[in-house]
């Protein structure tokens, strides 16, 4: 037996009603059938924790290569277009299976201990001051650019890519969810081609330089050089080739970039949303991080990734055929009445506040996550310091139009700084 569809309308997950608010479909997902086929795609949601838990723990049936998204055909129905034909590399980090994966993650996992990433926490005050200065004077505005900057400028100082040049490659790291975004134009993807040889000539430069670096080193750091040279090293080592190693620093350029900006941009909408919440944070600043942790619960900045069926098998008592897909649904898991109390509500005081899906789960659980959340606190911190309220101008949010990652494009804010009237 296959599984039933996922909604009456096949394209329920391409709509913008899931772009603007997709909890009300997670919701009906998990409640009648957490197994749903998306019309006749070969693509499926996974909506419940339970089967999520169980996707990720068997990986000999569920591979996490990206080699196909889900997308609307030319005849207006859900379909899945076939990565392969734009030479994607997916089987680098995040989309790798075992033996890849594990080798890519103990290259880059030194770079990123909690005790390393704490020394990111003075430069990121410093940036988020820059950033905050011209809104805090100008009263508000557009919050985006504070949440697209910031992390540009991380990402840069990781790869060890010039901070000068965040401008110019800042929509690179904006751009990583396009192609999952759902709706693939000929003229997007050209762009998005185009503009990937640009990204990939460009990080394929800085990875050279760092290999001539290298060539008379003996050792190297895995805890202070950037991640260019340790792609460097493992190239020279043989543990990966250069395409992996660019194909490694595309990944963390891009999910480095939007997925902070995401989580950015959803906490200054929750804040604007609920003055009194952010009168407590203001008094009790020990409370950041708990807050960060439920907004990545409650509005995660990826709303599902894939896995790809390796073979014929079941789940949850249906049928899967070899090459259909699965969307394993974060943005449904982390409010799954079964998991959590009161799942739709913030809550500052969860027993287990980490106990949530937002950054993934299980082996391919996000390496950033630990920055991801120091950035988040950082911009928190000096914002709430810096003014007496935070409220909406008058100018409606907006997302990406992406059924993949869940980013605000457009976030108009009125900050009244402290000590004005």
């Amino acid at each position: 037996m296959f599984a039933p569809p996922s909604s009456p309308h096949a394209d329920a997950l391409l709509s913008q009603q899931w772009i603007d608010n997709p909890y009300p479909l997670c919701k009906e997902l998990r409640n009648l059938t957490p197994l749903a086929a998306v019309g006749d795609s070969g693509a499926h949601l996974v909506a419940s924790w339970e089967l999520i838990q169980e996707v990720l723990a068997r990986e000999p049936d569920f591979s996490a290569n990206l080699t196909g998204v889900l997308y609307r055909n030319d005849e207006g129905t859900p379909d899945i277009f076939d990565l392969s034909s734009l030479g994607a590399n997916a089987n680098v980090i995040a989309t790798a299976d075992e033996p890849d994966h594990s080798v890519h993650r103990e290259l880059l996992q030194p770079r990123f201990k909690p005790s390393l990433i704490a020394e990111l926490e003075r430069p990121l005050h410093v940036w988020v001051n820059e950033a905050l200065q011209p809104l805090l004077a100008d009263g508000g505005g557009d919050v985006i650019t504070l949440a697209e900057k910031i992390p540009a400028l991380v990402v840069a100082r990781l790869l060890g890519l010039p901070e000068s040049d965040v401008d110019y490659f800042q929509t690179w790291a904006m751009m990583g969810g396009d192609m999952l975004a759902g709706e693939v134009t000929l003229q997007g993807l050209q762009f998005l081609a185009e503009e990937s040889e640009r990204m990939s000539n460009y990080l394929g430069k800085h990875l050279d330089a760092a290999n001539a670096q290298i060539a008379s080193i003996t050792t190297i750091d895995n805890t202070s050089d950037s991640i260019m040279v340790i792609l460097a090293d493992g190239i020279r080592k043989g543990k990966i080739n250069r395409a992996q190693a660019l194909g490694i620093a595309t990944v963390l350029f891009g999910a480095g970039g939007e997925s902070t900006a995401a989580l950015i941009s959803s906490c200054l909408l929750w804040l604007a949303r609920d003055p009194e919440m952010a009168d407590q944070l203001r008094q009790s600043p020990d409370l950041i991080p708990c807050f960060v942790e439920e907004i990545v619960r409650l509005d995660p900045p990826f709303k599902f990734h894939y896995r790809v069926v390796r073979r014929d098998c079941e789940l949850g008592g249906y049928q899967l055929r070899k090459e259909n897909r699965l969307l394993l649904l974060w943005a449904s898991a982390n409010r799954d009445s079964n998991q959590f109390e009161h799942p739709d509500q913030l809550l500052l005081h969860r027993k287990h506040p980490k106990s949530h899906m937002g950054f993934g789960r299980g082996p391919h659980f996000c390496i950033g996550a630990v920055l991801a959340r120091l950035e988040a606190k950082v911009v928190l911190q000096q914002l709430l310091a810096s003014t007496r309220s935070i409220t909406f101008a008058n100018a409606t949010p907006e997302y990406a139009p992406s059924i993949f990652v869940r980013r605000l494009t457009r976030l108009k804010l009125q900050l009244a700084p402290k000590g004005t009237d």
